[in-house]
């Protein structure tokens, strides 16, 4: 009885970690509205000479069809320089570059900003070891260090 139990607990806790939509996910809170916050992100990611290649406002589109979202807001953003060596580490990667980050606004008005984790990224794709992650990593906390600093 004991066993069964112990297998039903270990089933459930299998279960219910898959359901988590967010495996990989960096969320950080910030103290500024989710505009703002997405406004300084993608002056940080400028200066520091990253491309922009969209910033998309799902809010705005969810207006579009008579929908209401709260503040919600991509950025897709890259640079060869470290997008290249990680897709040599394994083409696949290229279906999560460029990089993104969203900012949203949750139903008791604190602002997040997320992304994804350089490390799950590489082990999604089977290539944990690769250089590159840990200063991809580190750049991406950097920029979202900075743009929810006080």
């Amino acid at each position: 009885m004991q066993a069964l139990q112990s297998v039903l607990a270990i089933a459930f806790l299998i279960v219910s970690s898959s359901a988590w939509a967010a495996d990989g996910l960096v969320a950080t809170k910030s103290p500024h509205k989710a505009k703002d916050t997405m406004d300084r992100l993608e002056s940080i990611v400028k200066q520091k000479g990253m491309t922009v290649f969209v910033r998309v406002d799902h809010a705005a589109g969810a207006a579009q069809v008579g929908k209401t979202l709260r503040p919600t807001e991509l950025l897709i953003f890259g640079n060869p320089k470290g997008g290249t060596p990680f897709m040599e580490c394994s083409q696949t990667v290229g279906i999560d570059l460029p990089l993104k980050a969203l900012v949203w606004e949750d139903a008791k008005g604190q602002v997040w900003l997320a992304y994804n984790d350089p490390a799950y990224v590489a082990a999604r794709h089977g290539v944990a070891d690769c250089p590159v992650v840990g200063n991809m990593k580190k750049a991406l906390q950097g920029f979202v260090q900075e743009a929810t600093a006080p």
